[in-house]
């Protein structure tokens, strides 16, 4: 079984059925102001690239990565219950740090429920370290912040 990434279109069928699981997920987890999820037209913006996740043709996940101009926000990470243990969200995930590197960002950088461990640990696997908040964030009872500077090797910080 093979994981293939590809860039796409949030605003596919596919994209928005990923999606609306990914938001349901969130949803039954944090009061909806701890929820920062985009819709599918926000992450379909210029600067926004999305990414699908495929296992044996269909699809499992996505991701995207909006250009914030000094570094880049990762955004709507997600993998179905049927596609998790399988590598797609590391494969995600390095399609993710490639795009940054060529858009040549300096930083990515996240916020994530602070009890997502896995994907913490996913993170904390591809260079990714604890931060502060960012952008319009503010420090609050579910998220955690976490950044990696672009150039450093996998799993270093």
């Amino acid at each position: 079984m093979s994981i293939r990434v590809r860039q796409a279109n949030p605003l596919s069928a596919e994209g928005r059925a990923l999606l609306a699981q990914s938001h349901a997920f969130m949803a039954a987890k944090y009061p909806p102001e701890h929820v920062f999820a985009l819709p599918a037209e926000a992450l379909a913006e210029p600067h926004v690239r999305f990414f699908i996740a495929e296992a044996d043709g269909a699809a499992v996940g996505c991701a995207a990565l909006a250009n914030k101009g000094d570094y880049g926000e990762v955004k709507s990470v997600f993998v179905s219950p049927e596609g998790r243990g399988r590598g797609a969200g590391a494969a995600l995930v390095e399609a993710l740090i490639a795009a940054a590197e060529a858009q040549a960002l300096q930083w990515m950088r996240l916020e994530s429920g602070d009890d997502l461990y896995e994907a913490h640990r996913l993170y904390a696997r591809h260079g990714f370290a604890m931060s502060g908040p960012f952008g319009d964030y503010q420090e609050g009872p579910h998220s955690i912040f976490m950044e990696r500077r672009m150039g450093m090797p996998e799993g270093g910080a």
